[in-house]
């Protein structure tokens, strides 16, 4: 791994202190977002329990916070299910990032944020990871799909807005278990590499106008690619993930 993509993934995993509840939370969207539990998904707070060497209190908290953000449901009598894709919801998501994004990459392009040092190393750092050739590109999906929210939620904290960069991290959380499956397709990795090239070169051109331009269409694409992904992918993708 380069030195770069070491420091986003070291950046995006900085240990804090957490509850019991809260590990348990964090696994547990770790275990959607990587296809061990996908939607349909049935399971009781004791084979979670059974599973983490948790109590059920810190299950059940971990599991309440998790129905009330969509991700599961409590069943009667018969445990919890992960809840099957809500793509009304998506798009509403999609259509609010793709406003943050293209907002953050014309305060990116303003001569006031030039010498910014959280914009001038995030340059610097997403630089070293996507302008290379073709030949020093990775091919490990997951690793890619790090790299990818990395690259995003990276351009939009660099734009300066605390609270718009807040924003985009939780439209982040809620959309990575469908963003990660666009990666299970070799040609939409080299898509990628080559898409946000162009938009680190337009920004680094201060061209507004054309970074906020690359930047909705690649996100306006792989909105597209959501639309087409069906339950038979998602349980393909669980199983090249085992």
């Amino acid at each position: 791994m380069n030195t770069a993509a070491h420091r986003l993934e070291s950046a995006a995993q900085a240990p804090a202190r957490r509850s019991r509840a809260d590990e348990v939370y964090q696994q547990l969207k770790r275990d959607v977002s990587d296809f061990k539990l996908v939607p349909g998904d049935r399971f009781t707070e004791t084979d979670i329990s059974q599973r983490m060497n948790v109590s059920r209190t810190p299950v059940r908290q971990a599991l309440f916070k998790l129905q009330q953000e969509g991700f599961v449901e409590v069943l009667f009598r018969s445990g919890w299910r992960v809840l099957p894709f809500d793509f009304d919801r998506f798009e509403e998501l999609y259509d609010l990032r793709t406003v943050l994004e293209t907002t953050a990459a014309h305060r990116l392009c303003d001569g006031t944020l030039k010498a910014y040092p959280p914009r001038v190393e995030a340059m610097t750092t997403l630089a070293a990871i996507w302008l290379v050739e073709p030949a020093r590109r990775s091919s490990d999906a997951a690793k890619v799909a790090q790299w990818d929210e990395a690259f995003h939620c990276t351009l939009v904290a660099a734009a300066g807005n605390a609270e718009m960069a807040r924003v985009h991290r939780d439209v982040t959380d809620r959309i990575r278990l469908i963003r990660r499956l666009d990666f299970t397709m070799q040609p939409r990795i080299d898509a990628t590499y080559d898409e946000h090239a162009k938009i680190l070169q337009a920004i680094e051109h201060k061209r507004g106008d054309q970074a906020a331009l690359l930047l909705r269409t690649h996100i306006q694409t792989s909105q597209a690619e959501v639309r087409k992904i069906t339950l038979h992918q998602v349980h393909l993708a669980r199983q090249s993930a085992r």
